[in-house]
């Protein structure tokens, strides 16, 4: 199969990209290479790996590379709440148009699999799980750029939208900012951390679930076209309390603090029913104790904020 991948050098990308390449698949990965990440150098050598250097939102360029390939994965973004907020021109153009207009540029016959979140849910009732029938609430312009995105291309009928769970774990292309990847970040090298509104709930999944989950529906695109699934691990519907729980299970000496003042800037608070996927035949294999051990050895390289999107 020929896929494009757009922001393909980024934290995602970086997995995703070598993962394709790995089942055969030729991948054109289109990025602007912001962060000036070298993500990709080791699988220059592969002669099914096309990259090109430009911003997505160079639409022409981008429509004429997409009209050769069989599927089409939009992983370029302005990622997380912060991020948006900062540029909202930036976010509303890279987010939404230009995933739209390239998405309106294909055939019938291409797969397009688009990376929703979910950021989309906001807040949701407490003890109630978020299914792909609850409604859409997002709390940030991260969330609801991606949310009118999503409702174009189910409402066309041909893409899948996968919603996903905050996403840990260690990339070529490293976030420090991510929920789990930071609070480890701390516990390994503060030892400490203060933690607002512990009590709100997400669910999470490990960044190579999250590549395994693209491999998944493009395997079985005829019969998912058109849907909404959430994709999380289904074991990991927990408190930012909980989680530091799990992390001071393996950094001991890890100090938490709640505060009793102060509100975290990101009000997210949800958990998340899996089912649906998981009924087709996809499920996270990773624990988030496994990715938690992996990132503690990560941060014995990484020292410093390279790569964050804030």
């Amino acid at each position: 199969m020929k896929i494009l991948v757009t922001g393909g050098a980024g934290y995602i990308g970086s997995i995703l990209v070598p993962r394709l390449l790995g089942l055969g698949h030729e991948v054109t990965v289109v990025d602007s290479f912001l962060y000036r990440q070298s993500s990709l150098l080791e699988h220059c050598n592969n002669p099914n790996l096309i990259i090109v250097r430009a911003d997505v939102r160079n639409g022409d360029l981008v429509a004429g590379l997409a009209r050769s390939v069989d599927a089409v994965i939009p992983l370029a973004c302005l990622v997380g709440a912060p991020l948006c907020d900062k540029d909202p021109v930036g976010a509303a153009t890279v987010n939404r148009d230009a995933v739209l207009t390239l998405f309106r540029k294909l055939s019938k016959s291409q797969k397009f699999v688009f990376p929703m979140t979910n950021s989309g849910y906001g807040i949701g009732q407490t003890d109630v799980y978020c299914t792909e029938d609850s409604p859409l609430r997002p709390v940030s312009l991260y969330g609801r750029l991606k949310v009118e995105v999503e409702k174009e291309l189910l409402d066309n009928g041909n893409a899948v939208s996968l919603r996903f769970a905050t996403v840990f774990g260690s990339s070529p292309r490293m976030r420090l900012d991510l929920l789990v990847n930071d609070f480890v970040y701390r516990a390994v090298t503060d030892r400490f951390i203060v933690v607002f509104e512990g009590h709100f709930k997400r669910n999470y999944l490990h960044i190579r679930d999250v590549a395994e989950a693209f491999v998944h529906v493009l395997s079985k695109y005829d019969s998912v076209k058109g849907q909404s699934f959430n994709v999380g691990l289904s074991e990991a519907n927990i408190s930012k309390l909980e989680l530091c729980e799990e992390i001071r299970k393996q950094v001991p000496d890890f100090v938490v603090l709640e505060s009793g003042i102060g509100k975290d800037p990101d009000q997210r608070n949800y958990i998340v029913s899996n089912d649906k996927i998981e009924k087709t035949g996809f499920k996270a294999r990773v624990s988030l104790q496994d990715g938690i051990r992996e990132l503690i050895k990560t941060y014995q390289v990484i020292r410093e904020n390279l790569y964050s999107n804030i």
